[in-house]
């Protein structure tokens, strides 16, 4: 069997680690003729569900706040039309203001909505509860992610995400075609790719 060195198999082969499975698998495991392996608690994330301009997994993001915090998210769509729209932008504000990891602490507040963005791991003292809210977190991996509202074609090889917020971003090199990660990806990341865009941009 001949052995996939590219990029693309270097994705796939990170994908399958975290989630059990891969875009090129997923279609076989749905027709049976395959399965899904032992996973890391990640899920299959989509490219096409990546909201660039708000840097965030929509499908991830409402999954998480829907399932966890309904109530909250009722007293907005009690009183505000758009109630998506004025959770995003007011999500927008703050991590431009404190970065992602104040908000993953201390939570968002929208008029007298508070809405947690992450839980965090419990300590083996901790009640039922607070271990089951833990594990309602959504961990998940999506490839070819297109970031930039300036140059469509502009992707990032893989984005990590915790309920539907990128937290980590990775650009792979393939040093069997001379390029190396030292090298070739942090020149990219320094001098090639558009920090003003969202996703790119300090403390996001």
């Amino acid at each position: 069997m001949v052995s996939q060195t590219n990029e693309q198999a270097l994705e796939a082969a990170i994908e399958q680690q975290l989630t059990g499975t891969f875009l090129e698998h997923r279609d076989r495991v749905a027709e049976g003729v395959a399965t899904v392996a032992p996973t890391h608690g990640y899920r299959l994330g989509y490219a096409q569900d990546f909201n660039a301009h708000y840097a965030v997994d929509n499908q991830q993001f409402w999954a998480f706040l829907q399932a966890t915090q309904g109530d909250e998210l009722a007293k907005l769509q009690k009183s505000e039309a758009d109630w998506q729209q004025k959770i995003l932008d007011r999500y927008d504000r703050l991590v431009k203001k404190y970065g992602l990891l104040h908000l993953l602490k201390k939570g968002l507040d929208v008029d007298n909505a508070h809405l947690t963005l992450f839980y965090p791991a419990p300590l083996a003292s901790s009640s039922e509860k607070v271990k089951a809210r833990f594990v309602a977190n959504i961990f998940s991996t999506t490839r070819q992610v297109h970031y930039s509202l300036a140059n469509r074609l502009d992707a990032i090889d893989q984005v990590l995400f915790i309920n539907g917020l990128p937290f980590a971003t990775l650009k792979l090199k393939n040093p069997w075609t001379g390029q190396t990660a030292r090298y070739h990806g942090q020149k990219q990341y320094r001098q090639d790719r558009n920090t003003s865009q969202p996703l790119l941009q300090f403390g996001r």
